[in-house]
């Protein structure tokens, strides 16, 4: 990092290829961050058959992933030491989790600013929230979402929104999707976690939904899902439609993406839900392959 808080004289001194050099060090942060190594995750709910979180940690971890994401902590929910203590035993990240936005409000929030520092999960995702699109509350759940952002963010946490397909559908708001006024409305702070699986199966195109939302996709899901109509297609990241190369640079280019997590709803072939989360895994880490990451 170069230091740009120098003196007049100094500035003078300087000579035209110093100067250069100054100017490309902020192309070359952005080349830097382009080229850092994104973690994998997965969310759990993929291998909601597993009934024992431990169990269902310890197969994610076999298969060879960085971190899994929550959607509910089983024998953990009042033991957050404990499941940081089974992380740690793991050699497993806490990328994520979904929760309600509920937890950001009244007496909840400390409980849950407690509970997901001690585990060492930083992104508090809401996978779904009916307000989101209904045309008398989205302003309110954006002010919701607005507030927690600013409550988490001295603790180092984040809230987000996760999204399904209902989330594109057109708002009161002339022109513009109920996702463009969820964007406007809330602060850089409040992340998207863009679910590709169900932008693809909308017929979204996934970089411009990246490219939108520059700097606030810090996780995302990596999803196997064949829009209707699709002949020879598997719901395996990889053996799906979605362009995964193009989706996958717009997130190291632009997205500000700390954590790629595979989610496997779709189990084809008699295959269990372990089986078809590792192929789609084997298929991200193919992918990142080809593209040198």
């Amino acid at each position: 990092m170069i230091d740009r808080t120098v003196s007049r004289r100094q500035m003078l001194g300087w000579s035209a290829a110093g100067l250069a050099a100054l100017g490309a060090a902020p192309l070359l942060r952005a080349s830097q961050d382009a080229n850092k190594r994104i973690p994998i995750s997965v969310q759990l709910y993929s291998v909601r058959n597993i009934k024992d979180l431990d169990e269902a940690m310890k197969a994610m971890k076999d298969i060879g992933f960085d971190g899994v994401e929550f959607a509910g902590y089983g024998k953990y929910g009042n033991d957050a030491a404990g499941l940081k203590k089974k992380l740690d035993e793991l050699g497993l990240k806490a990328a994520a989790t979904h929760i309600g936005a509920n937890s950001f409000v009244g007496d909840a929030l400390k409980k849950t600013i407690d509970f997901h520092k001690t585990i060492g999960c930083k992104y508090l995702i809401v996978p779904g929230d009916g307000r989101f699109q209904n045309k008398d509350k989205y302003k309110e759940y954006a002010e919701v979402m607005s507030k927690a952002a600013e409550a988490l963010k001295p603790e180092g946490l984040y809230t987000g929104h996760h999204n399904h397909t209902q989330e594109f559908a057109a708002s009161p708001e002339e022109g513009k999707t109920y996702w463009d006024v969820f964007l406007e409305k809330t602060p850089k702070e409040v992340a998207v976690q863009i679910d590709f699986g169900h932008a693809l199966y909308a017929g979204l195109d996934c970089v411009a939904l990246v490219k939108k939302a520059a700097g606030r996709v810090k996780s995302t899901h990596v999803k196997g899902r064949l829009p209707k109509g699709a002949q020879g297609k598997k719901p395996f990241v990889g053996q799906d439609t979605g362009d995964w190369k193009s989706i996958l640079g717009a997130c190291y280019e632009v997205g500000g993406t700390e954590w790629f997590s595979i989610e496997q709803e779709d189990y084809p072939d008699g295959l269990t839900p372990t089986e078809c989360v590792k192929i789609s895994f084997d298929g991200l880490k193919k992918i990142l392959a080809d593209m040198g990451k």
